[in-house]
This record gives C-alpha cells, sequence and structure tokens, in this order.
C-alpha cells in the first residue's frame, strides 16, 4: 500500500491523505488508456515484488505517474482522476444519480430512448440523452465542483436559481445556442438544447466525431492544425460580440472555451451560460488565478478568449502561460492580438477590453450579416442577485490570487535561501564575522593589559613631580647654605567653568598603539651587551 497525500490549492490545512494500491494505479491507467496517451505507470512484477530496493523504485514511478497525471490539464479534471485523489468529495454515481433526476423532471415527455455519455467539458459534470426531436439536455447536480468551492460561489440558491435558469430560455441572440427547456431545484438543474450533428468548436478544430468520449477527441489528436484566417477572422469577431451583449447585461459567463461553442452552420454559438448560476468552476481558474490583474468576469472572459483563439490558430493549447513567443500565424494581426492577451507583459499590466479586441485589425473588418435582435429579459430582483453574486465571485477570486502570490513568494524566498550559492555568501559572512570577533577579543585584551601596565607604571613613578614643580633641594650643607627665598604668591584661582565638566581620561588607544607599536618594532640588536660575572662557584683560599 502506498500513502498519497493530496492538497488543493495552495493551503496546507486544505490536504488530506488516501491509501492506494498498485492495483489502483493499473485501474485508473487502464481507464484512461482510452486518451491514447502514453501514461509512464511502472510496470507489473509478481516474483519480488516485496524487496525494499523494488519498492523504493516503484515508489518513484507512481510518483512520477501521477506528475504527468496531474500536470496535464484535461487529465487533471477528468472525473476518473478527481475519484481517485478525492474518493469523499467524488463518491456519489453521478450517472445513476442523472437518470433518476432526468426522468423525475420528464415523466410527461415523450421519452424515446436515453444514452448516456460525457459532453466535451471534462471541468463540469454532464450528462447528455438523446431524445425526441434530436435534442440533448445537460443535467448538473450540485456535487463534486460546487462542493469545492467558497461561501458565495453559487450565484443565486433556491427558487432564485430556477427563475434564473428558466430565464435563459427567454434568451434570444444570434450568438447564443437556444435552449428548448430549462428546469432547476435547490440540488440539481436540467437544461435541454437542440443536437448538433456538427459538434463544437473543438470538434472542428481537432477533426473529431461530436459523439466520441472526451478524453479520446481532444487528449492526443492524430493530426494539429489550425482553421483557416477567414474562420478565425469570423469566428472571433461572433464571439467577442455576444461577450459585450453579456458584459453590458451584467451577466456572468466566466466560462469560455472553445467545447462550450457550438457550430450552427457559419455561426458560432455560446453554449453553458447556466454554468455560473449553477457555481461551476471555470475551465482555464487553474491559469488565469495565478495573475493578480485578471481579477474580474470580464477579464476572465477576455483571457479565455485568448487561449480559444491561440487553440483556433495553431490548432492546440498554449504549452504554458504566459506565452514567451509565438509560432508563426495566419496574419501578423492575429499575433498581434494574442500579445495583448497571454504575454508576461499582458498579465502585468492586465486584461483589453472587449471593445478594444473589436477595434484591432484582425476584428475590425469583419462584416457580419445576421441582423436578429438580441433579447435578454432579467427581472429587476435577480438583476440584483447577479450583481450581487458577481461582486462575491470575484471577491473569492481575489483572495485566491492573494493566497497564490503569498505562497509565490515564500517558495522562491525558501528556494533562494536554500540555494547553493547563498550557502556560500552565508558561509563566507560567518568566516568575517568570526575572524571579525576574534580580532576584537584580542584588541580587548591587549587594551585590558596595556591600562595595567599603565596603572602599575604610575605607581612605581609617584614620588618623580612634574618638571613645572620645583626639585626638592637636597640636605647635605644645609646649615650652610641659606635656605631661598620664598616663591611670591600665586594669583587667585578663577572660579571653575562647569562643575560637570569630566576629568580627562588617559588616551587608551594613543597607549594601546604606542604598546603595539613598540611590540612590532622592537629589534634585538639595539640591546647592549652585558658581561656576566660568575660568583656561583666555590672560592679555595
Amino acid at each position: 500500500e502506498y500513502i498519497i497525500r493530496v492538497q488543493r490549492g495552495v493551503s496546507a490545512e486544505n490536504s488530506w491523505q488516501i491509501v492506494r494500491r498498485y492495483s489502483d494505479f493499473d485501474l485508473l491507467n487502464n481507464s484512461l488508456q482510452i486518451s491514447t496517451l502514453s501514461l509512464p505507470l511502472p510496470p507489473k512484477k509478481l516474483i519480488g515484488n516485496m524487496e525494499r530496493e523494488f519498492i523504493a523504485e516503484r515508489q518513484k514511478g507512481l510518483q512520477a505517474y501521477l506528475d504527468v497525471i496531474t500536470t496535464h490539464h484535461i487529465l487533471s479534471n477528468c472525473e476518473l482522476v478527481k475519484k481517485f485523489l478525492d474518493p469523499n468529495s467524488y463518491s456519489v454515481n453521478y450517472t445513476g444519480s442523472a437518470l433518476k433526476h432526468v426522468g423525475n423532471n420528464l415523466q410527461n415527455c415523450d421519452i424515446v430512448h436515453v444514452i448516456i455519455y460525457d459532453k466535451a467539458s471534462p471541468a463540469l459534470y454532464v450528462d447528455q440523452a438523446e431524445i425526441v426531436k434530436s435534442k440533448y439536455l445537460n443535467y448538473f447536480t450540485e456535487g463534486q465542483d460546487k462542493q469545492n468551492l467558497g461561501e458565495g460561489e453559487l450565484v443565486i440558491n433556491g427558487e432564485g436559481c430556477c427563475w434564473e435558469v428558466i430565464c435563459l430560455s427567454e434568451c434570444k441572440h444570434p450568438y447564443i445556442y437556444k435552449i428548448t427547456f430549462a428546469t432547476a431545484n435547490e440540488s440539481s438543474a436540467l437544461v435541454i438544447r437542440p443536437f448538433s450533428e456538427k459538434g463544437t468548436l473543438k470538434d472542428l478544430i481537432y477533426k473529431a466525431k461530436p459523439k466520441d468520449p472526451f478524453l479520446k477527441k481532444y487528449c492526443n489528436p492524430k493530426k494539429i492544425q489550425g482553421l483557416e484566417l477567414q474562420q478565425i477572422k469570423t469566428y472571433g469577431r461572433q464571439i467577442l460580440e455576444v461577450l459585450k451583449f453579456l458584459h453590458e447585461k451584467g451577466f456572468p459567463y466566466g466560462h469560455l472555451h472553445s467545447a462550450n461553442v457550438m457550430l450552427d452552420g457559419d455561426t458560432c454559438k455560446l453554449l453553458d451560460l447556466e454554468n455560473s448560476l449553477l457555481g461551476l468552476p471555470s475551465f482555464y481558474r487553474s491559469y488565469f488565478s495565478q495573475f493578480r490583474k485578471i481579477n474580474t468576469l470580464e477579464g476572465v472572459d477576455v483571457h479565455c478568449f485568448g487561449h480559444l483563439l491561440y487553440e483556433m490558430t495553431y490548432g492546440r493549447p498554449p504549452d504554458t502561460i504566459p506565452v514567451e513567443s509565438f509560432p508563426p500565424a495566419p496574419s501578423v494581426f492575429v499575433v498581434s492580438v494574442l500579445e495583448s492577451i497571454l504575454t508576461c507583459e499582458a498579465m502585468k499590466n492586465g486584461m483589453p477590453t472587449v471593445s478594444r479586441l473589436l477595434q484591432m485589425p484582425l476584428f475590425s473588418d469583419v462584416l457580419l450579416t445576421n441582423s436578429e435582435k438580441p433579447q435578454f429579459k432579467i427581472p429587476t430582483k435577480l438583476k440584483e442577485a447577479l450583481k450581487i453574486s458577481k461582486e462575491c465571485i470575484e471577491k473569492r477570486l481575489t483572495e485566491e490570487q492573494k493566497l497564490i502570490h503569498q505562497h509565490r513568494r515564500l517558495t522562491r524566498a525558501q528556494s533562494h535561501h536554500g540555494s547553493e550559492e547563498e550557502k556560500k555568501k552565508r558561509k563566507i559572512l560567518a568566516r568575517k564575522k568570526s575572524k571579525r570577533s576574534a580580532y576584537e577579543s584580542g584588541e580587548e585584551h591587549s587594551a585590558k593589559y596595556s591600562n595595567s601596565n599603565n596603572s602599575a607604571g604610575s605607581g612605581a613613578s609617584s614620588p618623580l613631580t612634574s618638571p613645572s614643580s620645583p626639585t626638592p633641594p637636597s640636605t647635605a650643607g644645609a646649615s650652610s647654605i641659606p635656605p631661598a627665598p620664598p616663591p611670591p604668591p600665586l594669583p587667585p584661582a578663577a572660579p571653575p567653568l562647569s562643575t560637570e565638566v569630566p576629568t580627562p581620561q588617559p588616551d587608551v588607544s594613543a597607549s594601546r598603539g604606542a604598546l603595539l607599536s613598540s611590540i612590532q618594532n622592537f629589534q634585538k640588536g639595539t640591546l647592549k651587551k652585558t658581561q656576566t660575572c660568575d660568583y656561583s662557584a666555590p672560592r679555595i683560599s
């Protein structure tokens, strides 16, 4: 058995441990084989699999396997991986639950048959079913993703959520995919839309069949090829127009990606507007949560549009964010738009507005022929609820970005502190400090020795007087030599200027310097020669 420590986000408090056997890894790997990716799972071994060296080697291999899965954007959002790493949050049988709730909501509908399969959106839990008139439905439960969100992430609770989802069915816009039927309750929502044989924009880019499983279609495409320039310009302009419309209405979207754009002829239409109402996380949240300048839902939509434009241009998502350099594109205008969204400078300065993107040369000359008048009526109460919810979502995003920024600074400081160069610097500084302290202690010892010598010397020469004082006369011949006349009286002493003037202290540094100089300049040759007379030998008279 292997103990795995799992952490969500940067907070160590939001972590847990799970126990998995090699057979569990093997089962997960077999389930992910549909992606056709070559995953580095260590091979099986029947004999000698309990040896210590083999267990240590297998542990390293399993760690590398988990690293590959968790860093792959599509696999990390796959429900199979989430259940493997977080069984407590993903313990519900969502397929069975979906069938049950769909049956309850469609009791009065003439259902011919129901087919459950994954929708092209791994970040969300969605079931699809074929019913009469070739329609498909999206069924959402409040389960996995909503439970992992903070307070206030769900836009509208209870009855308000039901009304808002129903209002979406009345929304009419040439670039929003129409809803045939919508309903919701406190724990789930059901949305039915017409089924499109052409599939989504992601299906067009990856040359995939709409009904194939998500992992099979997009994890390892056989051919990577972007769209033509005219398609990029037209689809990009249509998507920007509908984003501008939603922003003006104050409706939070935040779920733009190529699998949420349906193709209807030569027109792109947005899907899954209800995702933000149900509190589902954005597909690109792990990217834009790293940058503090992307702190509004409008900025989130623009950032997601940058990912979408890159995918339309090059036929694949960007390898890293921010993008340092762009491959050759069909037009320099495409690169200009991408640079304004996905470069490091754009992340630091903030995202451009949708209106600014519409004015750029890539989209400004695109003529839109659709003349359908948009209609999206939102009741006043729901408008206020949407506004409050938008503020809550942006507040939570800002707090998450702040935590990530603090964690990144701490990690960078710890990495710098533990680097080899920094260790060498600390060793050199420690040596210098040690030498300095030793030198100062030596000087202090010399000063004490010099002070003791000075005090001893002053005691031995105490009978001596200063040169200005008269030398006392000798007592010999005192009777024959008359005494000297007394000196004239001294003038009265001037009053002291200040009683707080300190008495002069001996210059310790000068005496210490003189002593050190005398020791350093000592020359043996300057000593006088002496002659020793030895009287210790016995004398014989």
